[in-house]
């Protein structure tokens, strides 16, 4: 098989490969009135160690309790507590059923060596129809020399009737591993959704 653009041939099978890196799946938890969902190194099937170098997470559907809430995560640097050192970034583009629309960065959703944990999702509603769906990636935990650097995008359906693209970007300010991560709702349980949990090679 070949490439070919405007008649001229560009490569012939065999002339280069592109390793796109194999995804494995992990884990996947199911929330059902749940405080929390952790995966953990070492319990339940869970691998977040050094074999893979990217860890990826998908949010499916992810349903709050309460309304106007943010969806959460924290990280584990080897204690018992979900309290890691981080430092992100956070911004916002939103466009409503009544198209009103806009781009913010969010200074009140952004960490500054916080033990906090770091909203990925904004102002999410509890109606019946709204959620949030969307991605974070987690490089790297268990590095012991290098900051661990996470990056997310989730869409939202805001409290008020609106889409939001939420985009989180920052690190984990340890040089310990990362063993776990806990996603939550800031107030109330996390009423149902999915979590996966993907390892991703690099070649």
């Amino acid at each position: 098989m070949a490439i070919i653009s405007n008649g001229t041939t560009i490569a012939d099978a065999g002339a280069f490969s592109v390793s796109l890196g194999s995804m494995t799946h992990i884990k996947t938890l199911t929330a059902s009135s749940s405080s929390t969902l952790s995966f953990v190194h070492g319990a339940s099937s869970v691998v977040l160690d050094g074999t893979y170098p990217i860890y990826k997470f998908e949010f499916i559907n992810v349903h709050p309790a309460s309304d106007n809430v943010q969806f959460n995560v924290n990280f584990r640097d080897g204690g018992s507590s979900y309290d890691a050192t981080k430092t992100t970034i956070a911004f916002r583009a939103y466009h409503a059923e009544s198209d009103a629309s806009g781009l913010n960065y969010e200074t009140g959703f952004d960490l500054a060596q916080s033990t906090s944990a770091q909203p990925l999702s904004m102002e999410l509603g509890a109606d019946n129809d709204q959620s949030c769906s969307g991605e974070m990636k987690l490089f790297d935990p268990s590095n012991t020399t290098f900051v661990k650097q996470f990056i997310s995008r989730v869409n939202t359906s805001q409290y008020g009737d609106l889409t939001m693209d939420h985009q989180v970007a920052g690190y984990a300010n340890v040089t310990a591993a990362i063993d776990a991560v806990q996603f939550s709702m800031s107030s109330g349980d996390i009423a149902s959704g999915k979590i996966k949990l993907y390892g991703i090679k690099d070649s």
